[in-house]
C-alpha cells in the first residue's frame, strides 16, 4: 500500500473532513503513516479563520519541501479553508504544492489525487458542490480500526450568517444540511464501531434543516432521533449561534438523559455597538436572557465560548464589558483570539484604531480573567466523584488515562495495572484541577493475588 501523511489545522469540522479523507484514501489504496518521510502523498488540511495559523502552515509546507526535492514522485496537497480563501494565490508562495483543494471537494479526493499524479501540473480546486442536498455516502470501514470513543459528524456545512469578520461563508459556503436519516444512519454505524459519544458538527448547528432537505427536519428533533440509537452513551453539539437557539433546543437537555450539559456558545463580545458591528444579530440582553433561559431549564448547566480582542474600533470600556459578561456567565473555557483581518470580510475595511500593544494586552488580561474563571469552576469539582469516558493513554505521566466529563473537562487519573480500556466509562474523585483538566483517583475493580 502507499501511504499518506495527514495533518490538520483548525476547527473540529476539519478534523472530520481530513479522516474523511484518510477513509476515501484507504479504498484508493493508501495507508496512513505518521511519519512524513515515510509518505507517498502529504495532505494538510488548512485554517484561515486567524492570520496565525495561516503562517503555520506556510512554514509547514516550507519544511515539506525538501523531501519533494529527494522523492520527485511525492504529491503535495493542500486542502481546507486557506486552500479555498486563497487558491491560485497559493502557487505564487509555492509552487511545488500538486494540488489546492477547498472544503467542498474533500469527497473528490481520491480523483484530485490520481489527476496530480498523471499530470504533474499544479491545478486548484475550489469549485462549490452546486448540488442542493448534502450527503455523505456511506463507505466500509478497515476491519482493524474501530470507532473513537468520541466520534464527529458533519450534520450542514456553510454559514448563512455573514459576521463581518468572518471568512466561513467564502470558504465553505452556504449552509446545506443533511438528511436526518442519513446522519442517524451514521451514528448508528458509529456506535457499532464502538464509538459511546457522538458530537454532531456544524458552523452552526441550530440552522440544520432549515431549507433543502426532503424530510423537513428541525435541529431539536434531530437529537431526539439520534438520541434513541442503540448502545449510545453520549451526545453532543458544536458550534451553535445565539440567534437560532430555540425553547425546543433548550428543552431537549432537559428531555435527552445523554444530552451532556454542555453547551458551547461563542458572543465574541460582550459590548452591544460591537456586536453590531460584527453583525452577530443578538444583543447582550438577549444572551443574556438565553443563558437564563438554559440554567433555569438545566441548572447543572457548563458554558464555553469565543471571544474576539481589539476588534476595529473597540474602546477599552467596550473591551471591559466582555470581561463583565465572562464574569457574568462564569464561562468554564473561551477561546480567545486577538483580532486579525481576514480576506474578502466586511470589517477588514473598518480602520483599525486599536494598535498591536493594545490588543495584545487585552488578550492577555482576558486570558487571566477566564484561567480564573476556569480555576474557580474546576474546584468545585475537588472532593465530588465525576464520570469520565476514558479516551486512552495521557501523553503525560507513565500508567497514566484520560478522560472526558460531561461538562467537557479532561480527567486523568493513574491506571498503572491498564485495567480500562478506552470506552470505558469510569467514576474518578477529582483531587486537583490544573487548567482545564481535574485529576484524581478512579474507582477501578480490585485487583486479586
Amino acid at each position: 500500500m502507499k501511504q499518506v501523511y495527514l495533518d490538520t489545522f483548525g476547527c473540529q469540522m476539519n478534523v472530520a473532513d481530513t479522516d474523511r479523507m484518510e477513509l476515501l484514501l484507504f479504498h484508493s489504496g493508501y495507508f496512513r503513516t505518521h511519519e512524513p518521510e515515510n509518505a507517498d502523498l502529504i495532505i494538510v488540511n488548512t485554517c484561515s479563520i486567524r492570520e496565525k495559523a495561516e503562517n503555520k502552515i506556510y512554514s509547514l509546507f516550507g519544511h515539506f519541501r525538501p523531501l519533494k526535492a529527494k522523492n520527485p514522485g511525492l504529491v503535495l496537497g493542500m486542502a481546507g479553508c486557506l486552500a479555498q480563501q486563497e487558491g491560485e494565490n497559493i502557487l505564487k508562495k509555492a509552487p511545488f504544492i500538486d494540488f489546492i483543494m477547498g472544503p467542498d471537494c474533500v469527497e473528490q479526493i481520491s480523483d484530485v489525487v490520481q489527476h496530480a499524479q498523471t499530470s504533474r501540473k499544479p491545478r486548484v480546486w475550489t469549485e462549490f458542490d452546486r448540488a442542493k442536498e448534502y450527503s455523505i455516502p456511506d463507505l466500509a470501514h478497515p476491519l482493524d480500526r474501530p470507532a473513537d470513543p468520541s466520534s464527529f459528524i458533519n450534520i450542514i456545512k456553510g454559514c448563512d450568517k455573514f459576521c463581518s469578520f468572518c471568512v466561513v461563508p467564502f470558504t465553505r459556503g452556504r449552509e446545506k444540511s443533511r438528511e436526518a436519516a442519513e446522519i442517524v444512519a451514521e451514528a448508528e454505524q458509529l456506535v457499532r464501531r464502538g464509538a459511546k459519544e457522538i458530537i454532531l458538527l456544524g458552523q452552526n448547528v441550530n440552522a440544520y434543516g432549515k431549507r433543502g432537505l426532503i424530510e423537513p427536519t428541525e435541529f431539536h428533533e434531530l437529537l431526539y432521533r439520534v438520541a434513541e440509537v442503540p448502545g449510545l452513551q453520549r451526545l453532543r453539539f458544536t458550534t451553535s449561534h445565539p440567534k437560532d437557539f430555540t425553547p425546543e433546543l433548550v428543552q431537549a437537555y432537559q428531555d435527552l438523559d445523554v444530552l451532556v450539559n454542555h453547551l458551547h456558545l461563542p458572543v465574541q463580545s460582550g459590548n452591544d455597538r460591537i456586536l453590531e458591528e460584527m453583525r452577530r444579530g443578538h444583543t447582550v440582553a438577549e444572551y443574556r436572557a438565553l443563558i437564563d433561559l438554559v440554567r433555569n431549564k438545566v441548572p447543572d448547566m457548563s458554558f464555553s465560548t469565543d471571544v474576539i480582542i481589539g476588534y476595529p474600533s473597540e474602546t477599552e470600556r467596550e473591551f471591559e464589558d466582555t470581561l463583565d459578561l465572562m464574569e457574568w456567565v462564569g464561562y468554564s473555557s473561551s477561546f480567545m483570539f486577538q483580532y486579525s483581518p481576514r480576506p474578502n470580510t466586511p470589517a477588514a475595511e473598518i480602520p483599525d484604531t486599536v494598535s498591536e500593544l493594545e490588543k495584545r494586552e487585552r488578550l492577555q488580561r482576558t486570558i487571566e480573567l477566564q484561567n480564573r474563571l476556569t480555576l474557580e469552576q474546576g474546584q468545585r469539582f475537588i472532593g465530588t466523584e465525576v464520570e469520565a469516558l476514558v479516551e486512552g493513554p495521557a501523553s503525560r505521566g507513565k500508567g497514566l488515562m484520560r478522560g472526558r466529563s460531561p461538562h467537557y473537562w479532561s480527567v486523568f487519573f493513574p491506571d498503572p495495572l491498564k485495567q480500562v480500556q478506552p470506552g470505558e466509562r469510569v467514576s474518578v474523585l477529582v483531587e486537583d484541577v490544573r487548567g482545564h483538566s481535574l485529576s484524581g483517583v478512579a474507582n477501578l475493580p480490585a485487583v486479586v493475588g
